[in-house]
């Protein structure tokens, strides 16, 4: 029987990152849940293509846009279920019983969020990403996207877009939309470089501008 479980991973000049990524995967290899994994690159200029060929991922290439990476790797998967992952998020160990445990659910679903820092704001600002989650069903791309080929496929998939694609499709499984009981673990390393004040801001606000009917390719510009 094959594996049921795809992973795709979006990257551009990710290298740094992606060891991480990918040696958290291996409790998913040794539990032979995992059938393939896809790299969908955006033009990386680094050792990044050169870690997936170590890793035997197959690669996708195109042009760097988000949606459009994500949209290009899920195309070329092969299993009943996806698993969306950015290049410097980190799943909690014991995550494919919990994964497998969803699958059964038959529910997409996202990961709690938790910052590789230490401190009130990584606390204060995963907090807020984990209500936004759980009321209002809309966790971003670094909380891991868990969804069947069905279900991804009856929504229309990740858009073409630039910016704004994990909450499209988030807005588009509405209430289906579950938050798994374990937490991934992502980089704070743009909070530390814009501070955590003005990045939380900003990222409210462009959520909203883009609630509010503003164009992703103009929102991306100042992201």
């Amino acid at each position: 029987m094959r594996a049921k479980l795809s992973i795709v991973i979006p990257t551009l000049n990710a290298a740094d990152t992606l060891p991480l990524c990918l040696g958290a995967l291996g409790e998913g290899l040794e539990a032979g849940m995992i059938r393939e994994v896809v790299f969908s690159d955006g033009g990386s200029q680094d050792q990044t293509l050169e870690i997936a060929d170590a890793a035997g991922a197959v690669v996708v290439r195109g042009a760097p846009s988000r949606g459009g990476q994500l949209r290009r790797g899920v195309a070329v998967t092969q299993g009943e279920w996806v698993l969306v992952l950015h290049a410097d998020s980190v799943l909690p160990s014991g995550w494919p019983a919990v994964v497998a445990t969803q699958m059964q659910v038959e529910s997409p679903a996202a990961f709690r969020l938790r910052f590789d820092a230490r401190g009130l704001a990584p606390r204060l600002v995963a907090g807020w990403a984990n209500l936004r989650s759980r009321v209002f069903h809309l966790p971003y791309g670094d909380q891991g996207l868990l969804i069947s080929r069905q279900d991804y496929e009856a929504v229309g998939g990740y858009p073409d877009i630039p910016l704004m694609e994990d909450v499209t499709i988030a807005r588009r499984l509405r209430r289906r939309l579950m938050l798994l009981p374990v937490a991934i673990t992502t980089s704070a390393a743009k909070y530390k470089r814009d501070g955590w004040l003005r990045r939380g801001a900003r990222n409210l606000s462009i959520l909203l501008r883009y609630l509010l009917g503003a164009d992703p390719a103009q929102l991306a510009k100042r992201y």
